[in-house]
């Protein structure tokens, strides 16, 4: 599917792959596996960033994806962040939604809201909260209206 649908219809949590459609190389030709890799993956979707428009240059509007942390312990010390435009060649599929009954941690970003952390109870999330101080961070809980819009609107996971 186009990144456009992917940007109307999948909910922040939401899993995405993506891919350029072409066969993974060997692991022998590790410069064309790098430039695969780059290509080719899987995330979570993070946050959706509108369209920008200045006097000078114009932003299109893109799809955030988590593809990652890299820990030493319990210290988060890198935290992958994909962008993804929408003008982008590549093919997307929601490959899963989140659940009803979990719960998203979200932060206030300008007048949108980025995916902090999703969580499998409210219990989860509180304590997350707790252990990661985020000061306007809010919870959100999955409710079936949620699940039950991408039935109604045909927004079944591909």
């Amino acid at each position: 599917m186009s990144p456009q649908i992917v940007y109307d219809t999948a909910p922040l949590g939401a899993l995405i792959r993506y891919s350029d459609g072409t066969p993974r190389p060997p692991a022998r030709f590790t410069k064309k596996l790098a430039a695969w890799e780059r290509r080719n993956g899987l995330g979570r979707l993070v946050r959706k960033e509108p369209a920008r428009e200045r006097p000078t240059y114009r932003v299109p509007a893109a799809l955030i994806l988590n593809e990652g942390s890299f820990a030493a312990g319990s210290v988060v010390l890198v935290t992958v962040l994909r962008e993804h435009c929408l003008d982008s060649d590549l093919r997307y599929e929601i490959v899963e939604r989140p659940a009803i009954g979990m719960v998203r941690v979200l932060l206030p970003v300008g007048d949108n809201v980025e995916l902090l952390y999703l969580a499998e109870s409210r219990e989860a999330a509180e304590l997350w909260l707790t252990k990661n101080r985020t000061g306007s961070g809010r919870l959100e809980e999955v409710t079936a209206d949620d699940v039950g819009a991408d039935v109604v609107e045909g927004r079944a996971a591909v």
